[in-house]
């Protein structure tokens, strides 16, 4: 069985955490914020994941994925919005934040949960890089990763739940891209293969 040093996708994202580390560090703050965007399938859940668990600053770190805040398919905006005005807004100016999850299967806001802006926060999710949303994050990443790629590995992840869905979440994620430029946003680009 291959090491995960082997799996080139998951070389390629322990190394970006190693850098992104290292950014946060050198931003000198107590309550960083991050923002990470890419394609659907690219990574950034992951790399998420890897960055709470290597945290720089004293305290752990806020992780809100924007699958929890997109209101359905078709939701991809308004989980930006969502993710601007109860989380990003807020933290910026030092007050504590409020964010719904969105319940996917009954198609309706759920639980909320607080957002300390005492402590750094990551957002992770499609779309989240933007002109709107890039002046309140310290450090933002692009995960470059080619659809080809992406496609396979969210499909392996979500199976039948995602594949009806593809085409059109795609359709938004393209919309972002050629509107936003998330990528000339970032701080950082990582490039997954």
């Amino acid at each position: 069985m291959p090491s995960r040093s082997d799996d080139p996708v998951s070389a390629a994202l322990e190394q970006a955490a190693t850098l992104i580390e290292q950014d946060v560090r050198a931003v000198a703050a107590v309550n960083p914020v991050v923002l990470i965007d890419g394609g659907s399938g690219a990574g950034k859940s992951t790399l998420a994941s890897l960055l709470v668990r290597r945290w720089p600053v004293v305290g752990h770190v806020q992780l809100i994925a924007l699958d929890s805040l997109y209101p359905g398919w078709d939701g991809l905006e308004g989980g930006v919005e969502r993710a601007l005005e109860w989380i990003l807004r807020p933290h910026g100016r030092g007050y504590l934040g409020t964010w719904r999850r969105w319940d996917w299967e009954t198609q309706a806001e759920a639980e909320s949960h607080a957002v300390d802006p005492a402590l750094g926060v990551i957002v992770e999710g499609s779309g989240i890089l933007r002109a709107s949303t890039a002046g309140l994050a310290d450090v933002r990443i692009w995960v470059e990763s080619a659809e080809a790629s992406r496609k396979t590995r969210a499909l392996a992840r979500d199976g039948d739940t995602y594949r009806p869905h593809w085409d059109r979440w795609a359709a938004q994620e393209r919309l972002h891209r050629e509107r936003d430029d998330p990528r000339s946003l970032a701080t950082r680009v990582v490039e997954v293969p």
